[in-house]
């Protein structure tokens, strides 16, 4: 077996994260880079739900071109996962990989994600604790925000104050832990190559753009509509993204259209802007790929 070797391609929603992975799986039948020879990991935390396709801009069959894809549509929409649970599910898939002298290319814009899979760290197993979910969910970010600086500072110094999900989380951990846990200096499994995707802000917004109006025509708005018709509203897709959430708002009356495409292309700024604050982290190993018009 050969060394192992995995490839990470990061950087903010809608900067070519995918296209690119398959660029480099697909450049040993090429004979650009012979020792790639990869399959695809998504480490995306909603690309691994079923039926959450157009507005994760999951990729298709015919995108793929043919390369192995892992961990797209492995779990049901009421599954919760966390991250100990995507990198224990990911381990065997990689080794397995390995050992066939392929090269797994981690492709996604989830950073813990995408961390929990390069980086030799202990991850807190702690499952759901519906009751106090549904205690945290009655507060507003603001609020639940204070209360992790208040519990754990240190975890709050560390997280984005917007981030619900992730906020809720570290207080279903402190709940159950009474802190969340403080991990070593984080060292990689082993050898890694980064790629870090970097658009231009100006170019961002027209691809956020075009993407919205490309999905709209290709019936995002019917794929939220059928998930709420499962029982789901624009509270409780929170998990699913803010794709799912603004255009919920939209289907139950209290968004117009026009209103629902502005607040998606802001928000998607902003959350693209937080992407990047994340990936500053990996700049020291990665080589950064500019992406043109």
């Amino acid at each position: 077996m050969k060394e192992k070797h995995s490839i990470v391609v990061a950087g903010p929603t809608a900067s070519g994260k995918s296209d690119f992975a398959v660029t480099l799986a697909l450049s040993a039948s090429k004979g650009v880079a012979p020792h790639i020879d990869g399959e695809i990991l998504s480490a995306d935390s909603r690309q691994l739900y079923k039926g959450l396709d157009i507005g994760t801009g999951k990729i298709t069959a015919s995108e793929t071109y043919g390369v192995v894809h892992h961990m797209l549509s492995v779990y049901d929409l009421d599954e919760e996962v966390s991250v100990a649970r995507f990198a224990h599910d990911c381990a065997p898939i990689i080794e397995d990989i390995f050992s066939r002298n392929k090269t797994p290319i981690i492709c996604g814009g989830t950073g813990q994600y995408i961390d929990a899979l390069i980086y030799d760290t202990q991850i807190p197993v702690v499952g759901p604790n519906k009751k106090v979910r549904e205690e945290l969910e009655k507060k507003t970010t603001v609020e639940l925000f204070d209360d992790l600086t208040k519990k754990d500072p240190v975890r709050a110094s560390s997280i984005d104050s917007h981030n619900r999900v992730r906020i809720i989380r570290a207080l279903e951990i402190i709940h159950t832990l009474g802190k969340v846990p403080l991990q070593a200096e984080p060292k990689l499994r082993h050898n890694t190559t980064i790629y870090l995707m970097n658009p231009s802000r100006r170019l961002l917004r027209e691809r956020i753009t075009q993407r919205l109006e490309k999905r709209v025509q290709e019936g995002m708005i019917q794929e939220v509509q059928d998930i709420m018709n499962k029982g789901y509203t624009s509270h409780t897709m929170k998990k699913f993204g803010l794709e799912y959430v603004t255009i919920g708002k939209y289907l139950e009356g209290t968004l117009s259209e026009q209103g629902m495409k502005e607040e998606l292309i802001t928000k998607s700024m902003h959350y693209a802007k937080r992407q990047q604050t994340w990936n500053k982290k990996y700049l020291p190993l990665a080589t950064i790929v500019d992406v043109e018009e």
